[in-house]
């Protein structure tokens, strides 16, 4: 049984990533070691109504085509400045269609041209779906702004030094760094998640920046700030409790495999080990991605089942019993206990109710 298809039915469409529309099996097939190539950038001049082609790396053929198509969205007014605008193209590439994501990043105007309102560049990144893209747009649309202040040299003298280089590793930095995190711990991706799930400090050591930056990113993706209901306030008493009661996740990366200290998971986590490993084998970093958005939507929704059976036990000693019966079964419970204390810390009844589920908790596991 596939720990996909051991998910609850109602649960089923949105955890079943491998049997979903958005991937299906052909194209999944289809992302083989050969996406890393193809991909492609376009950088344009705008100004007022034209177009001028700065640089691309599509075939000659078929950038004419993704100009007619940019100079359509533009005069629609369909990009606006700052934010990444994603769709399909169908252009002269092998892939024929292809998710293309486009940005328009305004000049700053100077005191000589107060006037220059709609000047600018329009970047391009095409590769994968859309779809796929869809699910890095943040990143993408992060990748862009970084690129802003090399786009202020005059006539863009720095083309081949800086701007050039930075647009033809759009794929590597803003798409693939979920991918390398998973190669680069494989099994021991639990410890990460679960890290990551009860705000856990994770320190890199002995690895080059990248490295840093990537498990530092993954952290941040695997992670539900923001996403549960949770206000910073209960985020950050939940950091404080998590750092009491355990150190830092250390991942020591002077071996080959990393070495991985004051690991700790639990059956949740260790349940999504092979969906990961599996995509990574594809080198598929858009079902990574896909997963890693499932991963975290299955903990909030046990987060918020486990709040509703709180507020029920305060009421019913069955609402309690079913309450150790959940937190058994979602193999979660520490991660969820530890969320749940942080956002009723001010719910004294609550909070009791969470004292008792911890301690049946921790009779179980020495059980």
């Amino acid at each position: 049984m596939s720990m996909f298809s051991s998910q609850t039915s109602s649960f089923q469409d949105s955890i079943d990533v491998e049997e979903r529309d958005d991937f299906d099996s052909e194209e999944i097939a289809g992302y083989s070691q050969k996406i890393q190539l193809n991909c492609y950038y376009t950088i344009y001049l705008y100004q007022g109504t034209s177009l001028t082609l700065i640089d691309s790396s599509l075939p000659s053929e078929a950038e004419p085509e993704l100009r007619t198509y940019i100079s359509r969205r533009l005069s629609k007014g369909a990009l606006l400045g700052g934010m990444g605008n994603i769709a399909t193209v169908d252009l002269s590439i092998p892939e024929q269609a292809v998710g293309c994501y486009c940005c328009l990043v305004e000049q700053e105007r100077s005191p000589e041209q107060p006037d220059a309102d709609g000047n600018g560049y329009v970047i391009c990144f095409m590769g994968g779906s859309e779809k796929g893209l869809n699910l890095f747009r943040l990143e993408l649309d992060k990748y862009v702004q970084g690129l802003h202040s090399s786009l202020q040299t005059p006539e863009l003298q720095n083309l081949e030094t800086e701007v050039r280089p930075y647009l033809s590793r759009w794929f590597e930095e803003s798409v693939m760094h979920i991918h390398r995190v998973v190669q680069l711990v494989q099994s021991n991706i639990s410890f990460l998640l679960h890290a990551a799930l009860s705000h856990t400090h994770v320190e890199v050591i002995n690895s080059d920046e990248r490295t840093k930056a990537d498990v530092s990113r993954f952290i941040k993706a695997a992670s539900l700030q923001g996403l549960s209901q949770q206000d910073t306030t209960s985020a950050s008493l939940c950091k404080a409790i998590s750092e009491d009661t355990q150190s830092d996740l250390l991942i020591d990366c002077s071996t080959s495999p990393p070495t991985l200290t004051n690991t700790l998971s639990n059956r949740f986590c260790d349940g999504w080990i092979q969906a990961f490993l599996n995509a990574a084998e594809r080198c598929n970093p858009f079902l990574l991605r896909q997963i890693l958005e499932n991963f975290k939507l299955k903990a909030i929704q046990d987060m918020n089942g486990l709040k509703r059976f709180v507020r029920q036990a305060e009421m019913s000693h069955y609402a309690l019993f079913r309450c150790t019966q959940f937190l058994q079964s979602c193999g979660n419970g520490d991660v969820l206990l530890q969320n749940a204390r942080a956002e009723h810390s001010d719910l004294p009844e609550a909070c009791s109710i969470i004292s008792v589920l911890e301690e049946f908790l921790s009779e179980q596991s020495q059980a």
